[in-house]
């Protein structure tokens, strides 16, 4: 609790006593006590939907029209945020970068503008169902106040890192792309849902398009796991970005996400929206389950 302690000389400045005066910001032990007992939800009834670029916006018309037509039915029921991936164009130019020895927070630099162009193609696709592209800085606030008076907000998937994005640990593409952007988004607003819109089922213990033919051992799939047993499986490959496997396990408010096919089945995004489990959910394990795995 906080308390004034004393003025100032002349100037009539007050100190303010807190528990954070004088306090390290890198003790483990210190930190732990700045744990909330709840977190403020800024936008708590908004889904957050993230568009994959390669899965569905680069397949075009035949790919994406019937995935607006249900997202245009949905909004009168539910509050959305639209999130864009990049695809095959920010691939280019990441090949293109990584060939040249781009450092990483470059390449951050040069793959957010493909994600942004999908965005702005939404948005347009969008306008007259009320769509509107806004941008990463003071719109984000005013989520609910768009969806309440009918707009359908888009925003482009790759988090503001650019020149401050994370070493990689393996080779130098960016870590944090749309995938993370999406997660980030939804958990800092506290969102209701965050439901990847992909090309697959979901998660598989390998990639099915890779491994579709292999007679040896054909894919696995998985429909419901927690963060913590995906990270100790190790897979080679995943349909979503590694990191948000660490970020679900320290999230404060989201506690699951989905990963659906939406270009197979667009009706499972309307599905996903009211709560139904149709694809793949990732959820964090609560203190009690890791306790009693453990134990057991």
């Amino acid at each position: 609790m906080t308390k004034l302690i004393k003025e100032e000389g002349a100037t009539g400045r007050l100190h303010i006593d807190t528990p954070m005066m004088g306090e390290s910001l890198v003790s483990k032990a210190f930190l732990k006590q700045t744990e909330a007992k709840e977190y403020f939800r800024m936008h708590p009834d908004i889904n957050v939907l993230k568009i994959g670029g390669q899965s569905i916006m680069d397949r075009g018309a035949k790919a994406l029209l019937p995935i607006l037509d249900v997202l245009i039915e949905a909004k009168d029921n539910h509050k959305i945020l639209l999130m864009t991936g990049g695809g095959t164009r920010a691939r280019h130019v990441y090949n293109i970068g990584v060939d040249l020895g781009m450092p990483t927070g470059v390449l951050s630099k040069l793959g957010d503008k493909v994600s942004w162009q999908n965005a702005e193609m939404l948005a347009v696709l969008l306008s007259k169902h009320g769509g509107v592209k806004i941008g990463h800085g003071d719109n984000l606030e005013q989520l609910t106040m768009f969806c309440k008076l009918g707009y359908l907000p888009i925003t482009y998937g790759i988090p503001p890192y650019g020149f401050f994005e994370h070493p990689a640990e393996h080779g130098s593409i960016p870590p944090h792309r749309t995938d993370c952007g999406a997660f980030l988004l939804a958990e800092n607003i506290g969102a209701r849902s965050l439901i990847f819109l992909k090309d697959e089922k979901g998660l598989y213990d390998q990639d099915p398009k890779k491994t579709a033919t292999s007679a040896d051992a054909p894919p696995k799939f998985i429909d419901r796991i927690s963060a913590k047993a995906l990270l100790e499986l190790d897979l080679d490959d995943l349909i979503i970005e590694r990191p948000i496997l660490a970020m679900l396990q320290r999230a404060k408010c989201l506690k699951e996400l989905q990963i659906i096919d939406a270009l197979h089945h667009p009706e499972y995004i309307l599905a996903a929206l009211e709560g139904q489990h149709v694809g793949t959910i990732i959820y964090k394990e609560t203190q009690s389950q890791i306790r009693a795995a453990e134990s057991g």
